[in-house]
């Protein structure tokens, strides 16, 4: 029912599809599956009601809207999931769905494959992103525009430099989301952590993998005998790789390290994204114009505007995206073995982190391959102060000469009078520095140029570029 009217910024991105209703389903259904494939592989199910389970959830259609619905009742939507399967086979190998399982194990294990899923295509579009702005940062190593800070001019820098920054910031996003992808795990652990539903039935079907007697027991299986603990003890390991996914140490039903690495690792990526798009938000204004996207937005009311919708977009995400992470970071509190309240205050936070990502990272992933770079307009804009905008070089060059109090005031003055006068920098400290001996013969001219002030950009632009 979300068509992601709202939501321009994910709509149609391969976030969005690989996040919505049906997708978290079919996550379900294969967890489900894979949960009897592997009970059955360690003598805990029979083979034949592995196979049958295993058909009815790929079969299995079933409708979001009523599940969500019937979720009402328990709180979760795998409770009326899993009556729906067990209903659709037939009555030999019904109970075997969700054998020994609680909701909790296979939602988490789902939203795990999920974001698995979801994370492909979002760090593919990453990737497209630094390869876009290696090129940007390598073809305008050396053009010299305004670097500002607090809005305002500061010294001149490079659009090279400004776009590698942006792309190590993408690289830092790539990393942390492929590290935290590497580490997402299955969760299994029954009802309380404990795995001794899976003992306990092995016995009671008889499936255990000693061949001993229904009387043998340790004491310390819920009843199962001292094979069928060994072997539940081995399922998380099979689970995790029937599905992709890591085997945890421990159940962590409300151990949330997961799901708050994955948040912080995802909010980090939209943050990240968002710089740039700031960037462009501010470079693009019809004051300044440096930039410009390759395909702007329309207006409404406006047939002149051409506005830049993909920074825009972004920047939507990067205002969202740490609020969600929030929630989830504030979901570790969670008491006894399984939460009432903190465990669910999660699912839409984390689909929501998934598609402002995967949005984001699309979006990014076209604005950097589509921007328009105006190197006459960043050149120009060098000079709107009249030279000021290298007052730190010549203050660095004077104050050897002259002491470091008089070339300040000497360049205070000089600064003041081309502020309020029609002339350059240069011009006026010829006049200024007249009576200073000590000062003849600089090269007032060269000191003022801004395009021979930009220090260290471009070998900084060489060093950001060797970064695989």
């Amino acid at each position: 029912m979300d068509a992601g009217l709202l939501a321009p910024g994910r709509a149609g991105s391969r976030a969005e599809a690989a996040t919505g209703d049906t997708a978290f389903l079919r996550a379900m259904l294969d967890a489900q599956a894979a949960l009897t494939r592997v009970q059955a592989a360690l003598g805990l199910a029979p083979g034949e009601a592995a196979r049958a389970v295993g058909a009815a959830c790929d079969a299995a259609r079933p409708d979001a809207r009523d599940l969500a619905l019937r979720a009402r009742d328990g709180g979760n939507p795998v409770i009326p999931l899993v009556a729906a399967l067990t209903a659709a086979l037939p009555a030999a190998y019904a109970p075997y769905v969700h054998r020994g399982a609680t909701s909790q194990d296979i939602l988490d294990t789902a939203a795990m494959l999920v974001a698995v899923r979801t994370l492909g295509p979002v760090l593919a579009d990453l990737d497209r992103t630094e390869r876009a702005l290696a090129r940007l940062a390598a073809e305008h190593r050396d053009t010299v525009m305004p670097g500002r800070t607090l809005t305002q001019h500061a010294v001149p820098t490079t659009f090279g430099l400004k776009a590698a920054g942006w792309r190590s910031l993408v690289l830092d996003a790539r990393d942390r989301l492929r590290a935290v992808r590497a580490t997402l795990p299955v969760q299994l652990g029954g009802a309380a952590g404990t795995l001794a539903a899976f003992a306990a039935y092995g016995k009671e079907t008889g499936h255990g993998t000693d061949g001993g007697t229904a009387g043998e027991t340790d004491g310390g299986t819920a009843g199962g005998r001292p094979r069928d603990a060994a072997a539940a003890l081995r399922l998380p390991a099979a689970f995790a790789a029937e599905l992709g996914l890591v085997e945890p140490a421990l159940p962590w039903h409300t151990l949330r390290t997961p799901v708050a690495d994955l948040a912080t690792a995802l909010a980090f990526t939209a943050a990240a994204l968002g710089k740039p798009a700031a960037d462009v938000l501010t470079l693009s204004r019809t004051e300044i114009g440096e930039l410009s996207e390759g395909a702007g937005g329309g207006s409404s009311a406006m047939p002149h505007k051409a506005n830049p919708v993909r920074a825009t977009l972004i920047a939507a995400a990067a205002r969202r995206a740490p609020a969600l992470a929030a929630t989830l970071l504030g979901s570790l509190t969670a008491e006894d073995e399984r939460p009432a309240g903190a465990w669910h205050a999660e699912w839409e936070p984390l689909r929501d982190l998934l598609r402002l990502a995967g949005g984001a990272a699309r979006d990014a992933a076209e604005l950097a391959e589509g921007i328009r770079v105006h190197a006459d307009v960043m050149r120009a804009h060098l000079y709107l102060t009249d030279g000021l905008i290298v007052s730190e070089r010549l203050s660095a060059v004077l104050a050897p000469l002259v002491g470091r109090a008089r070339a300040q005031a000497l360049l205070t003055e000089a600064a003041r009078r081309t502020r309020t006068g029609s002339t350059t920098l240069a011009a006026v400290l010829t006049a200024v520095l007249a009576d200073e001996p000590a000062l003849a013969g600089l090269d007032l001219g060269g000191l003022t140029d801004p395009t021979r002030y930009t220090g260290s950009a471009g070998p900084l632009t060489d060093r950001a570029l060797e970064r695989r």
